[in-house]
């Protein structure tokens, strides 16, 4: 009889996307077949606590924020919920990390996905899935990942860095610059968060300094970007050095643009896979998408999302996101599941490219 895989599952985490990784966790933990694994979830409190033991995931979606929980909460705002969170047994991931064959880190934006987790992962020696330190630190710093983008000759909207500090102390000079090479509208983004968090699309000069003290408040580095009338395209990319693109997605956000709300909570934004695009342009998107995960260096899995101008059809890239929403019905896997490769399935081969090293 052949051993079953232990798999640590590892959600919650520090940042704004908190919630999200419970739904995705939930999900993943409930896909992975019993016979051929034995699972171990793993959470991460909000103040940074690993904890094991009982059922960690039943007791972080009671403490969630109800107003940011996709499909709400299982108990609405448990006022016991950090009281039983204190009972469960801390977690040593560098040692109790060498029981397990590998984990699955469903942790989103800083402190998960940005390369932090990995590295103390790789420290411990214990096979993840998903990008390595490098690719996924560069996948979640906008800035560094437009650079990179840059240097790969894929095509980009126009931009521009600006440092917080820079914003504070030459507030009139900062806006300047940035009127002086960017039109109306803009996109102004903090740039190591995901899931649309601290985000403002702006029209003038009033909204744009309110934009940007927002997104100060969330990261020391700003991203503004050129906005454009455009569709936004999406297509997941898997495996480590010889990945492929699934079918591409189009988003149709129920709002002006895909935020947060319209991407998690009202659930009045479309979806249409495949995306109507000539042929073509699906190859292209699928070839781009390619490059962007080698860009990186990324391994495992990404979500890649495009830009198609309504003008006059030029597809730009927008960004690499290194752990995608990952249930059922996200985006990642979704345009898997019309490629022919169903949830279940996916998670397995994850796991698989995990265990194959990147």
């Amino acid at each position: 009889m052949t051993a079953k895989i232990r798999v640590g599952v590892l959600f919650g985490g520090q940042s704004s996307e908190h919630e999200v990784s419970l739904v995705s966790a939930r999900a993943v933990l409930q896909s992975l077949d019993p016979a051929k694994y034995d699972v171990v979830p793993i959470g991460i409190t909000k103040d940074g606590r690993w904890i094991g033991g009982g059922d960690p995931l039943a007791a972080l979606t009671a403490a969630a924020d109800p107003a940011k929980l996709p499909g709400g909460p299982a108990a609405p705002n448990d006022p016991e919920a950090l009281t039983t969170l204190a009972r469960y047994a801390e977690f040593a991931p560098l040692t109790a990390g060498s029981s397990l064959d590998v984990i699955f880190p469903v942790l989103h934006g800083p402190m998960g996905e940005d390369g932090t987790v990995q590295g103390l992962l790789e420290l411990a020696g214990v096979p993840y899935v998903g990008c390595g330190v490098l690719a996924s630190g560069v996948g979640m710093d906008k800035g560094m990942m437009k650079a990179a983008f840059a240097a790969a000759g894929l095509p980009l909207v126009p931009w521009q860095l600006v440092r917080r500090v820079d914003w504070q102390r030459h507030e009139a000079t900062t806006i300047a610059a940035i009127e002086a090479q960017l039109q109306y509208p803009l996109f102004v983004k903090p740039a190591n968060l995901g899931s649309s968090v601290g985000i403002s699309k702006v029209s003038g000069r009033a909204a744009l300094r309110e934009a940007l003290a927002l997104a100060a408040g969330y990261d020391r580095r700003l991203i503004i970007e050129q906005g454009i009338n455009a569709r936004e395209i999406e297509v997941s990319v898997l495996g480590n050095d010889d990945p492929q693109a699934s079918i591409p997605g189009e988003i149709i956000p129920s709002k002006e643009w895909y935020d947060y709300e319209a991407k998690y909570l009202s659930g009045a934004s479309q979806i249409v896979i495949p995306a109507s695009l000539p042929a073509e342009l699906t190859e292209l998107v699928q070839h781009y998408a390619i490059r962007a995960f080698a860009a990186i260096d990324g391994s495992g899995l990404a979500r890649v999302d495009f830009l198609l101008d309504r003008n006059d059809g030029t597809l730009y890239l927008n960004e690499i996101n290194t752990m995608p929403g990952f249930t059922p019905v996200s985006m990642y896997a979704q345009m898997w599941q019309a490629s022919g490769m169903s949830y279940a399935q996916l998670v397995d081969r994850l796991i698989a490219l995990a265990l194959e090293g990147r």
